[in-house]
């Protein structure tokens, strides 16, 4: 018996201080490779360095894309409503905090009542008395089990979740700007290469012609050479229209309407950005994306917490007092009143499972939040490595590309030449001159890759410095 009180004498302070249901959180380990696969090999720069981490972009030196990244910034729909998710997230963080201090009420009253002459224990009179109160109350709930603490370290968490996920709609809309930028870039070079083709091929029909109208050449020839020019005259209209949606894609992303937005075309060379991965280890601390499913599963595993403080009592304490008058002055001490408590315990002792069911819910919610947490790091190294390897094949294709333009510029050059001599006839000029066009369209193109696949590595990698 003695034993049993010294048990119970132990055990009350722990319980005044307060027990927590929650588990002890372990997230779960990733295995992390000591360096990137695809960066064997491949030697990256740091041309930006001393440039802050946020503006990652300006490594293109463009002040055009600059100015599409601020304007992005200052009047994305998309980021504002991210904005708005996180002030939810950190409104419901105060209003659950709340919880754990007492919340105090005042109120007041004025009644003036006649009772009749006929009432149970009168003295056979009517009377008429006025009624005046003026008091307030408190009401706190002893957190001995942790509910309210886990209730806000929930909150806690997923706002800080919504932090990072402002994080990584900022710096998706960046790398998306920047992804669209390169398009529009890649096809302003596209328009350019195909209005000197078709100035070239319009050269090459009035040689035709010419000939033709000399009795040199044949019908046919002057056919050939008027269907490569009207392919490409087309091929200018198509690139046109890409353009054109491309540019209202950058409207959107940037706030603007597209029917007040417009860049200026320009043809410039396509540079991609060189870029420091830094080691595997480092992306599971820069990806945004990371960063709030561990929060994510954080919140989870607090909510464990407060499904289990369901099972024991919910111990309130009352406290209320102040004055009241049926005549004279209120706010006199003869006139207070007072009362504690009550102290209240509430425990439900049935409830067909429903505590029980919301415990194994909580639990198969962080273990989902586990595996999400999980599959954002697999998807974040694979599509580092997917960026990593794209940058440098992607830069070799170019080298094997520039050489394969540059001899079909040439053959179509000497095919021409030798047409006009005539050495050779006018379907080696047509298949000359459609393989050159072909390679530098297919050179462009893939520049314009290269330059999109550094913007693809800057968001896998969580940003740049």
């Amino acid at each position: 018996m003695r034993a049993g009180k010294v048990a119970y004498a132990a055990l009350l302070p722990a319980l005044l201080a307060g027990c927590s249901m929650t588990p002890a959180y372990h997230p779960p380990s990733v295995a992390v490779p000591d360096a990137f696969k695809e960066v064997k090999g491949w030697a990256a720069a740091t041309p930006m360095d001393g440039a802050a981490r946020g503006t990652w972009w300006k490594g293109f030196n463009d002040p055009v894309l600059d100015d599409l990244e601020d304007r992005a910034e200052k009047a994305s729909p998309t980021l504002a409503a991210a904005l708005a998710r996180y002030d939810q997230a950190q409104a419901v963080v105060k209003g659950e905090r709340a919880s754990l201090v007492p919340e105090i009420d005042a109120s007041g009253s004025f009644a003036r009542t006649r009772v009749s002459a006929d009432r149970p224990l009168s003295n056979g009179s009517a009377q008429t008395y006025n009624n005046a109160i003026v008091g307030g109350g408190l009401s706190y709930e002893v957190d001995l089990w942790g509910r309210i603490r886990a209730s806000v370290s929930a909150a806690r968490a997923e706002a800080q979740a919504s932090d990072e996920d402002v994080v990584s709609a900022r710096l998706s809309l960046q790398t998306s700007v920047a992804d669209a930028y390169a398009r529009l870039r890649g096809l302003d070079a596209e328009a350019e290469l195909l209005r000197q083709t078709v100035a070239a091929f319009e050269r090459a029909y009035d040689l035709t012609r010419t000939r033709h109208d000399g009795g040199i050449a044949s019908g046919i020839d002057v056919s050939r050479a008027l269907t490569v020019l009207g392919n490409a005259r087309a091929q200018i209209a198509a690139v046109a229209s890409q353009r054109a949606a491309t540019e209202h894609e950058i409207a959107a992303l940037v706030g603007a309407v597209a029917s007040d937005f417009s860049i200026a075309p320009r043809a410039q060379p396509l540079l991609p950005l060189a870029l420091a991965t830094g080691v595997p280890s480092e992306l599971l601390q820069r990806r945004p994306d990371i960063a709030a499913a561990e929060r994510r599963m954080a919140a989870a595993n607090s909510r464990i917490g407060v499904a289990r403080a369901a099972f024991f009592p919910t111990v309130t304490l009352g406290l209320s007092g102040g004055f009241q008058t049926t005549d004279g002055s209120l706010l006199i001490a003869p006139n207070t009143f007072w009362g504690l408590g009550p102290i209240a315990a509430a425990l439900a002792v049935f409830d067909g499972g429903r505590r029980a069911a919301k415990v194994r819910l909580t639990r198969a919610q962080y273990t989902e939040q586990a595996e999400k947490y999980r599959q954002t790091v697999l998807m974040a190294f694979r599509q580092t490595e997917d960026a990593l390897a794209a940058g440098r094949l992607l830069g070799q294709q170019v080298v094997d590309q520039k050489t394969a333009a540059d001899a079909a510029v040439r053959s179509s050059t000497l095919a021409l030449a030798s047409y006009r001599d005539g050495g050779a006839d006018y379907l080696e000029v047509v298949t000359a001159q459609t393989q050159a066009l072909d390679a530098q369209r297919a050179l462009l193109n893939v520049e314009t890759q290269q330059m999109r696949a550094s913007v693809a590595l800057v968001n896998a990698l969580g940003g740049a410095y």
